[in-house]
């Protein structure tokens, strides 16, 4: 008997034109569709890991020269606090006794917009 697809089944013709009725297909077909899918999926999973490659080399670029920017800010940043490390300690004593000399000593004067009123 035929099944209810044809789409399930090869129909058998003879060279005289007759049919010789339906038949399952094959499980040579099948193994060659699935042969051909696992074929494409290789392929595009090759292309797939071709690309990513293409964008970890893009992307190494240009994050190599932001890498190169940030070591030369950061180098920049040190040698900076560095100076201002050292200025701090050369003028450090200076600094405070000018500080304590203007706080200490005390002249008290008017100041030159005072008005005495009268």
């Amino acid at each position: 008997g035929c099944w209810e697809s044809q789409s399930e089944c090869v129909v058998l013709v003879g060279l005289d034109g007759i049919s010789g009725g339906c038949q399952p297909q094959t499980s040579g077909k099948n193994r060659r569709l699935k042969q051909a899918k696992e074929e494409a999926q290789a392929e595009i999973e090759q292309y797939r890991l071709q690309r990513e490659k293409e964008f970890k080399t893009k992307e190494a670029a240009a994050l190599g020269s932001h890498g190169n920017s940030a070591v030369e800010v950061d180098r920049d940043t040190a040698e900076k606090m560095n100076r201002i490390q050292a200025s701090y300690r050369s003028n450090r004593e200076a600094v405070l006794t000018e500080l304590l000399r203007r706080i200490c000593d005390i002249q008290p004067e008017f100041h030159a917009n005072y008005r005495v009123a009268g």
